[in-house]
């Protein structure tokens, strides 16, 4: 089976449905920014406090191109990951993408409390917030399906991802 990447902002429960969704389809659970972590011996915050941004896009980049040698994973992606062109390229190449979707708001309650996402360590989270979906958005829309996680428990939008798998057994082959 192809790899299936969650793609999504912040908050938008890539990690939560990515452990459900591997329990139910029994494949291997990969959330990226944590293989980070433990490959720099630091967290993202500090990675980007010390070396900036685009070093931390370019482990990202490394990493995606290790995992798209295999298959059968369930690979979190950060929430910038899909905004590189050779990044969306290799996602599409070698997995389905699935993007998790919610509103700004609802972003900002769900990451308000937290201090390891280094991009709303701003003045002004919820306009930073928007800011960057807005940014995003064109790549966010070139995925292979939208899943709303507005109104739904993980739970739930891990089921609508299997169900959207077992009824196209064309795009995972």
């Amino acid at each position: 089976m192809k790899n299936i990447y969650l793609v999504g902002f912040m908050g938008t429960g890539k990690t939560t449905v990515g452990k459900i969704l591997a329990e139910k389809l029994n494949k291997e659970f990969v959330e990226m920014d944590d293989v980070i972590e433990e490959r720099e011996s630091r967290s993202i915050v500090d990675i980007f406090a010390q070396n900036g941004e685009p070093y931390f896009r370019n482990l990202e980049k490394q990493l995606l191109k290790e995992l798209a040698k295999e298959s059968d994973l369930i690979v979190s992606c950060g929430g910038g990951l899909i905004c590189d062109e050779e990044n969306s390229k290799i996602l599409k190449k070698t997995g389905i993408i699935f993007n998790l979707v919610a509103t700004p708001l609802t972003i900002y309650e769900r990451t308000k409390k937290y201090t390891h996402r280094p991009l709303l360590n701003v003045d002004d989270p919820l306009e930073k917030i928007k800011e960057l979906l807005e940014k995003r958005r064109p790549y966010y829309e070139k995925v292979h399906f939208n899943i709303d996680t507005e109104k739904f428990s993980a739970e739930e939008v891990a089921e609508e991802i299997v169900k959207i798998i077992r009824s196209h057994p064309e795009i995972v082959s």
